[in-house]
């Protein structure tokens, strides 16, 4: 992957720091979203098919999933 990701944290992310970052301008590129824990922006990074990732925020947007 040529493209660096541009790594950001929602605005609704006013919860002490207990968030994830995403780096959304990889999906129409490459087709994957990457995660990682906004605490530990030098751990390890998750990549999600794009598919995956609006499944997820769909599923957060419902009620379905609650941290």
């Amino acid at each position: 992957m040529t493209e660096t990701p541009r790594w950001f944290t929602s605005s609704y992310s006013s919860n002490g720091g207990a968030c994830i970052e995403v780096a959304a301008n990889l999906a129409a590129s490459h087709g994957v979203v990457p995660v990682r824990d906004s605490k530990n922006q030098a751990g390890p990074e998750l990549a999600m098919s794009a598919t995956a990732f609006a499944s997820f925020v769909a599923s957060v947007k419902a009620g379905e999933i609650t941290g």
